[in-house]
């Protein structure tokens, strides 16, 4: 790789680390080309990405960013996987990944501009999915006007039955105007 080859390779990761809310940079040591396929294939389908770089790229690239504490004294071969969208689908795939990949193992992250630890992480990667928050919220929002519409529909229907056993019983008769 030349100077000019290099240099874009920096600027274009640079480019992409400003734009992106989470950065989980990883170890793949050991990891087949299939497996590292299929982790890119998954990760794609999230709308993240992922690539591989040198050490000193990414320290380079991270300057100015988010990433930059947790981008020095990289050691070994590292991966970075990085959105701009939904961290939590992001967390679910990597940490679901590495369960049956030990290959790949985390060094750090940064979500939406915080460094966080491996724990973290992995308590991200329980949380419900952005979907399933909006649903919830939705839920929350609607249950209590559901509640008094059905309130108000149990009073109707208790005053329907009374005027019917009413009717069956001939309370109402009509009167003879004496």
């Amino acid at each position: 790789m030349n100077r000019d080859e290099k240099r874009k390779k920096v600027d274009h990761l640079h480019e992409a680390l400003q734009e992106a809310r989470t950065v989980i940079l990883s170890r793949f040591q050991g990891l087949t080309v299939a497996a590292d396929s299929e982790l890119r294939r998954k990760i794609a389908e999230t709308g993240a990405r992922y690539e591989v770089a040198k050490n000193t790229f990414i320290e380079r690239a991270a300057a100015g960013t988010a990433v930059a504490p947790v981008a020095g004294n990289l050691s070994g071969t590292t991966s970075l996987a990085y959105t701009s969208s939904d961290p939590v689908a992001l967390a679910k795939v990597l940490t679901a990944y590495a369960k049956g990949n030990p290959a790949l193992v985390f060094k750090a992250g940064v979500v939406e501009g915080r460094v966080i630890s491996m724990e973290d992480f992995n308590a991200l990667a329980l949380l419900p999915s952005r979907e399933q928050l909006l649903a919830k919220s939705l839920y929350l929002i609607q249950a209590p006007a559901q509640q008094l519409a059905s309130s108000l529909a149990g009073v109707a229907r208790k005053l329907v039955t009374v005027i019917h056993q009413a009717v069956k019983e001939n309370k109402f008769q009509a009167s003879t105007g004496d």
